[in-house]
């Protein structure tokens, strides 16, 4: 959640309420990095560890966790462009 969309509505807001609804915002957002980094984490190891036979992934199991990381990534990234483009009512072209 970004502050700046609630800009408007926080400068009616006494500064100490301001204050607590930055940190609650602060607190979501370290929340929904957790929550996607834990998600990647646990789709791209079930999608390309297969055994626990070595300490250290496979040369295979390392490149296929680096192209899920890399797709999870970038699919992130335009799901948030998309969020953008709705919240702002301007379509960004596609990359």
């Amino acid at each position: 959640m970004d502050k700046n969309l609630l800009g408007g509505d926080l400068d009616s807001l006494p500064e100490e309420d301001k204050q607590k609804m930055s940190a609650i915002i602060d607190q979501l957002q370290i929340r929904d990095s957790l929550r996607m980094y834990n998600s990647l984490v646990e789709r791209c190891f079930t999608d390309c560890v297969d055994n626990f036979w070595r300490k250290s992934l496979g040369k295979q199991e390392e490149t296929c966790v680096r192209h899920c990381a890399e797709k999870f990534l970038k699919l992130s990234m335009r799901v948030g462009m998309r969020f953008a483009e709705l919240n702002q009512g301007v379509e960004i072209p596609d990359q």
